[in-house]
């Protein structure tokens, strides 16, 4: 693109000079009307794109019938000036202009953002039909007050562009409750909380009916550990904490889900006081979220795995009104306790009531587990695939006390698609939420239950297998390890005895 003119040419008279030539004339004047050369300017000055200061030329060119030849001239060269300006501005709007860095297309259906130029490409936009499709519910969602009876279950959902979003993503597949993470959970610092994004999920929550104090359910950054020793590191953990608390008190939301921590090479009673000691700080720093313990399925030296770390974390919480529980039946099943049966179940509920206390249980995560009981292996499955099995789930949904409760689903909802590349298929959820739903008040023992339970264990036969083999290997390689180290102790003992048998039998075979 040609350059603009920043400055007047040298072979161009400007205004200034060609009112000093006009003021001192080196002729006499010549009066009489225009000559050919003149009359042939004003035909092109009529012509010409040059705007304001053009059309005055013109007029003053028609006004000159007594003015001298040497005026004549000079306004010819003033009306070249003005055309080869308004060239070069005319070149300049046949090119499109790079645009500023800092104007930005939107991610949402591909608007610019005000201002923007007109000529940068822009994203492409969807289609109204590919809008709809998106929008569209994968299953209806279910009025809470026609239910036999009140179970919020959904799911963790995204809240991908804004918190705002999770919303609509749990109308999509059917839920009245669901989880979200409330910025990224890779990072220990990310922006300030969009109030658009904050005023539209309130905004939301209302139109659609979702009480945000009673069934979201945010989960903690998985960076979290608050049973860090290390001063630093801990400071750093419980900033990320206290940040998603202060999130959920402006969003209205009153229940927070994290994993307690792990207490490292640390003992266990440091670790649960120092989990108690940052609670008690985030609570005196917030005003109203209730932070919520999640059992953990007892891998590594993991807080949280048996109902005593949960008692004795809460015991040291200075509010009791600001702490809770929320179970995840995965692991739980993982952690060694039962839900299979319904004797089993009631087994397990009732030790969780009489060292925690029910009062305490204030949400759930419904998955099945890939992994056999007591394999302490936090591994999803989808509900009734698993060693769990569709029973378990049965009686989680006829539990009185899990009424009013948000019921989360975490399971795998990734599907191969004919390139054999993972996508999601949140379709899944959408088919869980209205299984469970269809277990509220069903009869176990009847064919249709017993049809539909089967069919499920069917769809995970070899992914059960698949782990139960893994972990009867690793028992078995356990087996082999104390095996081998019981074994020099027994070759020594044998050899000392042995050297006993030869001591005796030649003291009694000396033929002196």
């Amino acid at each position: 693109m040609p350059p603009r003119l920043s400055r007047r040419p040298e072979n161009i008279i400007s205004e200034s000079e060609t009112s000093t030539t006009i003021a001192t004339p080196t002729a006499a004047p010549k009066r009489g009307r225009p000559s050919a050369k003149a009359k042939e300017v004003t035909a092109k000055e009529n012509v010409s794109p040059a705007k304001s200061a053009g059309k005055k030329i013109k007029k003053e060119v028609e006004l000159l019938e007594d003015e001298d030849e040497l005026r004549v001239q000079a306004l010819v060269l003033k009306t070249t000036r003005v055309k080869a300006e308004t060239v070069v501005k005319e070149e300049d709007t046949t090119k499109p202009k790079k645009a500023p860095a800092k104007r930005k297309i939107k991610a949402e259906d591909g608007e610019e953002d005000e201002g923007a130029d007109d000529t940068k490409v822009k994203k492409k936009r969807k289609t109204k039909e590919e809008k709809e499709a998106e929008a569209m519910p994968l299953a209806p969602r279910t009025a809470v007050d026609t239910l036999k009876k009140l179970m919020h279950i959904g799911a963790h959902v995204s809240g991908a562009g804004g918190v705002q979003n999770a919303i609509n993503n749990s109308l999509h597949i059917g839920g009245n409750s669901f989880a979200l993470f409330l910025k990224s959970q890779r990072k220990w610092t990310s922006p300030p909380l969009a109030p658009e994004a904050r005023d539209q999920f309130k905004a939301f929550c209302l139109e659609h009916k979702y009480d945000a104090a009673k069934h979201v359910l945010p989960h903690g950054s998985y960076l979290v550990n608050l049973a860090q020793p290390d001063p630093e590191k801990a400071d750093q953990a419980y900033s990320c904490f206290l940040d998603d608390l202060q999130r959920c008190e402006e969003l209205g939301i009153k229940l927070y889900n994290f994993h307690p921590g792990s207490s490292g090479k640390n003992p266990r009673p440091e670790a649960i006081g120092r989990i108690a000691a940052q609670l008690n700080k985030a609570h005196k720093a917030t005003n109203t979220v209730v932070t919520l313990l999640e059992n953990m399925a007892g891998a590594g030296n993991v807080i949280g795995s048996t109902w005593e770390d949960l008692r004795d974390v809460i015991a040291l919480v200075d509010d009791k009104s600001r702490i809770g529980v929320c179970i995840d039946t995965c692991h739980s099943f993982a952690a060694g306790y039962d839900l299979r049966t319904p004797e089993a179940f009631k087994k397990t509920m009732d030790s969780f009531d009489s060292i925690v206390g029910l009062s305490y249980l204030k949400a759930l995560h419904l998955n099945d587990s890939k992994a056999p009981m007591a394999s302490n292996r936090d591994l999803h499955a989808n509900i009734g695939t698993g060693f769990l099995g569709l029973r378990a789930f049965h009686s989680v949904i006829n539990y009185g006390p899990f009424q009013g409760l948000p019921m989360v689903l975490e399971t795998p909802i990734d599907k191969k698609d004919a390139s054999g590349k993972a996508v999601e298929d949140k379709s899944v959820w959408a088919t869980e939420i209205k299984l469970l739903e269809g277990l509220i008040g069903v009869d176990t023992e009847t064919e249709e239950f017993k049809k539909e339970e089967q069919r499920l264990q069917d769809l995970g036969a070899e992914e059960r297998k698949k782990f139960q083999g893994q972990v009867d290997k690793k028992q078995q390689k356990t087996l082999d390890s104390m095996f081998k180290k019981a074994s020099p102790k027994k070759k020594k003992a044998k050899k000392e005895e042995e050297a006993e048998d030869d001591s005796d039998g030649s003291d009694g075979g000396c033929s002196h």
